[in-house]
């Protein structure tokens, strides 16, 4: 049985900076949003599960400069090309490499202020985003901005477009954003995902009782065929 292990929070020393973990602030306002949030989430940590140096996360704060506690960033999913998946409290960029999230999306809510859109915008903009995606499910909009040297510049057709980092494409339908992954299936709900996932264990493990079965059938022909005398080989 492995030891019982337990995360020690160590506390910041005199004259050292202490980086919040939270900002207080909810991670969504309502349903919609909320699942919008997770199934970019959970669909893009599934999108590079078997990539090691991909970090996937949500609602996670992202201080660029160090030293700079009072800048900060939450988005609502970021992908970080270059770093590992693992538990991390916050993204202190310099502890990072200096990378900073390559992919960005931000779902709004209805609560979301077009000065708050600006200031986002122009954050990810300075500090080195280079694609931002923006999606208002409740009026269907979606938007996406792509890094031209020193600037984020607008794609104006969006639908069917296809992200440079992540090879995901976007379509935009009476019903709102459609997601696909680079073999051409969609996005899914977390629980979609779980139900593919055993389904894919049922069909391995059907598989393998057949594969079983066959080299049973095979050892007893083969007994028979030692028990007439003739070599099975």
């Amino acid at each position: 049985m492995a030891a019982n292990t337990r995360t020690i929070r160590t506390w910041p020393t005199p004259g050292e900076v202490f980086y919040p973990e939270s900002d207080g602030k909810p991670m969504a306002e309502n349903t919609e949003q909320f699942n919008w949030i997770v199934l970019l989430v959970e669909n893009l940590k599934a999108l590079f599960a078997n990539d090691p140096n991909v970090f996937v996360a949500g609602d996670l704060l992202w201080y660029p400069v160090k030293g700079r506690v009072d800048i900060s960033l939450a988005p609502d999913a970021m992908v970080v090309f270059g770093r590992p998946m693992g538990y991390r409290g916050c993204y202190k960029q310099w502890e990072e490499g200096g990378i900073a999230p390559q992919v960005v999306f931000e779902v709004l809510s209805p609560n979301n202020t077009a000065l708050e859109i600006v200031d986002k915008f122009n954050a990810y903009t300075r500090y080195g985003v280079e694609e931002y995606y923006l999606y208002e499910p409740e009026k269907k909009e979606f938007r996406a901005w792509i890094r031209h040297g020193d600037v984020l510049e607008p794609v104006h057709s969006v639908d069917g477009f296809t992200s440079p980092r992540l090879r995901v494409r976007f379509w935009l339908t009476a019903d709102g954003l459609t997601v696909e992954r680079p073999d051409g299936t969609p996005f899914e709900t977390h629980l979609k995902l779980v139900q593919r996932a055993e389904q894919e264990r049922q069909r391995a493990e059907r598989e393998r009782q057949r594969a079983e079965e066959q080299r049973e059938r095979a050892d007893r022909l083969a007994e028979k065929l030692r028990n007439l005398g003739l070599d099975p080989d």
